[in-house]
């Protein structure tokens, strides 16, 4: 054995170069076969994902620090990390609410404090006036000099001076009790092993070859120990090993997605009648026309019904498209066969009015609906349980409830999910196979008001076939959305007051930042005490998540009979609620929302003849994000334009509720940043497909593992 010491700032560590007698580890082999991994730190690294020392080599760095060169202490600037080189010139202990260690250190052009907060006494021993440091730090402005906060040091020996970094230092994702230092160490023994025993490169040569991708091994040498002449290109994620391997990490998911969604294809599922007469007389009872982008997308789905293999497709609509309708004629098609159809909500309110729109529509024509959530109890649910298992009801409509074990269908064809991604990955895989009989698999349709950009859509949607209702139905106003500081609030008030008086509504949302529905509902009921009492004149109702369903109800019932003419509430009624006559929403505290909850909430106006009005009331001073959502929902009502924007500003994960699920959690990829790949990333997955499916299966097991199960749902 060969012990080789390699400087980390404070901490030397050792990587074993063995000999024939002590063969090093495979990549294959488990993380607890390097020196330094017991069960403890295993099972830190289990955390990130981290089993097999071949993960080491794919656990990227976020970013990288340059510790290759010293910066003269006046050529500093804030904000920045630097390496400095200096002098101890003076020590003191200041004892204020806590004791500090400060140390001012200088080199020829300047003076630096070096800052501790927590300090042993072998430290303070250590570092007194005369000595000679390395640092390593963010620096920042401190009340006499610039600073620095706990940097890393290195104390300089004149016999033996600290040797520079010859590559850019890598700054990994971590978790805790899992140290920068320790994970360096361990990544590069697996760099060891890799000098070794290459990886199998997963894409053809040929392939790679054609689409200029550089080679997987030494792409991840660089990644892990790139030369600081690339700092520049790695911070800008466009490195072309960094597109190598964005590049694969994104076929992955779009081979993965594509299997899954082969292999439920590969299910029969009941062809659905088409001939029956239930979705004439429902049309010829609305009293309106579809609009022709309805036409389009019932088309499509009528014609996946008719097919003998599960219907996957997603319907994107803005706000007010006329997705219900749709959904509800595909319903109707599923009852004609004398199936079952299921239509999921994510919450409760929007879920009762789901029911009391579609009792509305297909009571009238003899259908049986029923409505099963998590509040049905007693002598209703046993009832409610008989009549799915034995038939009788037709149509469900439920939230997650409709997932609980003892819940069992008759004959369940169609599930329909109402912003599907608002529910955990298995639970939707639960409802799917709730309705599996035999060999047969539910058709599914998700809808979502969520839209989401056609590449991204092709990304993490691949598995679907993806229908868009791109026109809103007659008589819909453009909303007139205006940002306004709360200390304008008196102007907002008189405005309702106006707006109600001329025989309108209007709401008024209360938003908090807590997840509390406690504290959600104590404010909104203190807002309604407040507005009740500068608007004497006006009734006004209140709603919020702690209300039961029969009081909730009522309310809404209420204020869509104009017998309210205000309505505070907070944002339970983002979905669902239809008010023709409510022309002007005030959403306060919009600073706290996201773009995608402004855009629901402000959707709430704008379904009548009215022009309509929203408010954005603002506490000041705003960050620069929550200027940028503003400025963005009040520029457009585009629900695509908004979309692609709050991918900007969130990323996919929080945009599509996935960040908890593992469904979206790239490593190095981001769709909406690498949107230009994904048409390539598709022709490649069909050549590997055809002419390559091993090769397909490795890059999926590399980068996905077992994680591809969530696509079925």
């Amino acid at each position: 054995m060969i012990a080789r010491a390699l400087p980390q700032w404070g901490l030397y560590y050792t990587i074993r170069v063995t000999t024939s007698n002590h063969p090093l580890p495979d990549l294959n082999d488990p993380v607890q076969s390097l020196p330094g991994v017991g069960p403890r730190v295993a099972e830190r690294l289990a955390r990130l994902g981290i089993t097999r020392i071949a993960d080491l080599l794919l656990h990227l760095p976020l970013r990288y620090q340059d510790r290759t060169q010293v910066t003269p202490i006046a050529a500093l600037n804030v904000g920045l990390e630097a390496v400095i080189e200096g002098e101890i010139l003076l020590v003191d202990v200041v004892r204020k609410r806590r004791a500090m260690l400060l140390c001012r250190m200088g080199d020829q052009s300047g003076i630096l404090t070096l800052r501790f907060f927590h300090f042993s006494s072998a430290q303070r021993e250590h570092l007194t006036p005369g000595t000679r440091l390395r640092c390593f730090g963010e620096i920042r402005t401190g009340a006499a000099a610039l600073e620095m906060i706990h940097p890393e040091y290195q104390i300089i020996s004149e016999h033996e001076p600290p040797l520079f970094a010859d590559c850019l230092t890598p700054v990994y994702p971590t978790t805790e009790g899992l140290r920068q230092p320790g994970l360096r160490r361990l990544v590069a023994q697996a760099l060891h092993c890799l000098q070794r025993q290459p990886l199998v490169d997963p894409l053809p040569e040929a392939l790679r070859q054609t689409l200029g991708l550089p080679e997987l091994n030494a792409t991840l040498r660089l990644l892990h120990r790139p030369p600081p002449e690339c700092a520049v290109q790695l911070t800008r994620r466009q490195h072309p090993t960094q597109r190598r391997l964005i590049f694969e990490e994104l076929l992955a998911h779009q081979l993965s997605l594509r299997e899954l969604r082969q292999r439920i294809r590969r299910n029969p599922a009941l062809a659905l009648n088409t001939e029956g007469t239930l979705r004439q007389h429902f049309l010829a009872a609305l009293p309106f026309e579809l609009t022709s982008a309805q036409q389009r997308v019932l088309t499509e789905i009528t014609t996946d019904l008719c097919q003998p293999r599960p219907m996957l497709r997603l319907i994107q609509g803005d706000v007010g498209s006329g997705k219900t309708v749709v959904a509800t004629l595909a319903a109707l098609q599923a009852l004609e066969s004398q199936g079952q159809a299921v239509l999921m909500a994510p919450t409760e309110l929007l879920a009762e009015q789901h029911y009391r729109t579609l009792s509305h529509w297909l009571e009238p024509l003899g259908i049986k609906l029923l409505w099963l959530s998590g509040r049905t109890k007693g002598s209703a649910r046993t009832a409610a349980l008989e009549a799915l298992r034995s038939g009788q009801a037709q149509m469900i409509v439920g939230t997650h409830a409709l997932f609980q074990n003892d819940v069992e269908f008759h004959d369940l064809v169609l599930v329909i999910v109402d912003e599907q991604h608002r529910f955990g990955v298995h639970q939707r895989l639960a409802l799917r196979e709730k309705g599996r009989r035999g060999a047969y698999c539910p058709h599914q349709l998700i809808m979502t008001a969520t839209p989401i950009p056609r590449t991204l859509a092709m990304s993490v949607y691949a598995d679907l076939d993806t229908s868009i209702i791109d026109e809103l139905p007659p008589g819909r106003t453009p909303v007139i959305t205006v940002v306004i500081s709360e200390s304008r609030r008196d102007q907002v008030i008189e405005r309702i007051r106006l707006a109600c008086r001329s025989g309108r509504q209007a709401y008024w949302v209360c938003p908090l930042v807590e997840e509390s529905t406690q504290l959600e509902a104590q404010a909104a009921e203190d807002t309604a005490a407040r507005l009740s009492e500068l608007l004497p004149e006006l009734r006004i109702g209140l709603v919020h998540g702690r209300l039961k369903a029969a009081e909730k109800e009522a309310v809404m019932a209420a204020f869509k009979t104009a017998e309210l003419a205000l309505l505070v509430a907070t944002t339970v009624i983002e979905v669902g609620v239809d008010v023709p006559n409510a022309s002007l929403m005030i959403i306060e505290n919009a600073e706290r929302l996201g773009l995608a909850q402004l855009h629901q909430l402000r959707g709430r106006v704008g379904r009548g003849q009215e022009t309509s009005h929203c408010v954005l009331l603002y506490r000041p001073p705003l960050s620069q994000v929550a200027y940028s959502r503003l400025e963005a929902i009040r520029a457009t009502t585009d629900g695509f334009a908004i979309a692609r924007r709050d991918l900007e500003l969130r990323g996919p994960g929080e945009v599509l509720g996935t960040r908890q699920t593992g469904l979206m959690q790239f490593r190095i990829a981001d769709p909406v940043r690498d949107g230009e790949l994904i048409e390539p990333i598709r022709q490649t997955a069909d050549t590997l497909l055809a002419d390559y499916p091993q090769a397909a299966e490795a890059i999926v097991a590399r980068w996905i593992g077992q994680g591809q199960t969530y696509g079925q749902v």
